[in-house]
């Protein structure tokens, strides 16, 4: 019996390192639901680094009534986001629906990106974090 399976797990690393190759493929054309939640959080994780690094530098530009109103609209952002793209069920657990959370991430980005470009050209306008 031993024999059998030491060569089958002596494959198992040679088969895990094409599967990044097939999951590459598979964001192309997701194949079922498993595929596009693997692909949504590659995506998500991506998108949540580059909010994180947009944040900070949106934060350090900011006069203290804008980095204010950045951390209270960033932490409505956050609540709506939960609301929206989680299901709690008390038996089975949470859901996150990981198309929502790409949604609500990227569209958090740009905007936080857009408000860096405005520093950056034509002064930052605090009105527009509310």
């Amino acid at each position: 019996m031993s024999r059998i399976l030491w060569p089958a797990a002596a494959l198992l690393p040679l088969l895990a390192l094409g599967a990044p190759a097939y999951a590459q493929q598979s964001c192309n054309s997701p194949k079922g639901s498993f595929d596009r939640v693997y692909c949504d959080a590659k995506v998500l994780v991506r998108a949540d680094d580059e909010l994180n690094v947009a944040y900070q530098k949106l934060l350090g530009r900011l006069n203290a009534a804008g980095q204010q109103l950045l951390r209270q609209g960033q932490r409505a952002w956050l609540a709506q986001r939960n609301r929206d793209c989680v299901d709690v069920d008390p038996q089975r657990g949470s859901v996150v629906f990981s198309d929502c959370a790409v949604e609500f991430t990227t569209t958090r980005l740009n905007f936080l990106n857009d408000r860096l470009r405005e520093c950056a050209s034509s002064g930052c306008q605090v009105s527009k974090l509310r």
